[in-house]
C-alpha cells in the first residue's frame, strides 16, 4: 500500500504537469490537479489520511531542498536583484502585509474564534512556516497549512492573468508580486514566465516568510 499511494501522488503530479503543458490553461495548475486526483483516490479506496501521510514521508521530506533550491535562480539574478532591491523589499512586503489585513478582517467580519482567526491571517505565508508560526501564537497549525497550500493554489492559477489584466507586465513586479502572497506554489508558476520573474518570486516567498513571522510574534507579545 505504501509504494501505492507514494506511486498516486507522483502519478497525479505528473497528469497535471503534462496536462498543464498540453492546454496552458491557467487553472491546469499541476499542484491543483495532483491534489484533486489524490482526493479521489483516497476516497475511492477510503484510505485515511494518516495512512497516506505515512506513505509519502520520503516526499514530504524532499519539500526541503526544494524550497532550498528556491535560492538557484536568485544567485543566478543576483544582479538584478540587487539593482531593484528597494522596490523588491518594499513591493514583497506590502503584498504580503495586504494580504495578512484581507486574512486578519475577513476572520473578524466572519466571527472566527481565534486558532482559526490566525491561521487565516498567515495564509500568505509558504506552508511550513504558516505551519510553525501558528503552534507557536495559539492558532491551527493543520489549518494553517491547508490555508497557505489553497492561497497558493488560487495564486499560482489566477495571478497570472489577474496581473495582465491590471497592466503589471515586468517580470520582476509579476514575480514578487506572486511570490509574497502565493510562496513556493505560485513560484513554480511564475518561473515559466522567465528566470528573473522566478527569482524576484523566489525572493518574495522569503519577505513573506520573514513578514508573516515578525508580524504574528508581535501579534503574540501583545497577547
Amino acid at each position: 500500500m505504501t509504494a501505492l499511494l507514494a506511486a498516486l501522488t507522483l502519478l497525479g503530479y505528473a497528469l497535471g504537469f503534462a496536462l498543464a503543458r498540453r492546454t496552458r490553461f491557467p487553472l491546469a495548475n499541476p499542484t491543483l490537479i495532483g491534489v484533486l486526483i489524490v482526493m479521489i483516490g483516497l476516497l475511492a479506496w477510503r484510505v485515511p489520511y494518516a495512512t497516506y501521510a505515512d506513505a509519502n514521508t520520503f516526499l514530504t521530506f524532499l519539500l526541503t531542498p526544494a524550497v532550498v533550491a528556491l535560492a538557484v535562480p536568485m544567485y543566478r539574478q543576483r544582479a538584478l536583484l540587487r539593482r531593484e532591491w528597494r522596490a523588491l523589499i518594499l513591493g514583497g512586503g506590502a503584498g504580503t502585509l495586504t494580504a495578512m489585513l484581507v486574512g486578519w478582517l475577513g476572520g473578524s467580519l466572519l466571527g472566527l474564534e481565534r486558532g482559526v482567526h490566525l491561521a487565516a491571517t498567515t495564509a500568505s505565508a509558504t506552508s511550513p512556516v504558516a505551519l510553525a508560526v501558528n503552534r507557536e501564537v495559539g492558532g491551527s497549525a493543520a489549518l494553517a497549512a491547508t490555508l497557505a497550500i489553497v492561497a497558493g493554489l488560487v495564486g499560482a492559477s489566477l495571478g497570472p492573468a489577474w496581473l495582465t489584466r491590471l497592466g503589471v507586465t515586468g517580470l520582476v513586479a509579476r514575480g514578487v508580486a506572486i511570490g509574497s502572497v502565493s510562496h513556493g506554489i505560485g513560484t513554480a508558476r511564475v518561473r515559466d514566465e522567465g528566470e528573473a520573474a522566478g527569482a524576484a518570486s523566489s525572493l518574495g516567498v522569503g519577505l513573506g516568510a520573514l513578514t508573516v513571522t515578525l508580524v504574528m510574534a508581535l501579534v503574540a507579545r501583545a497577547g
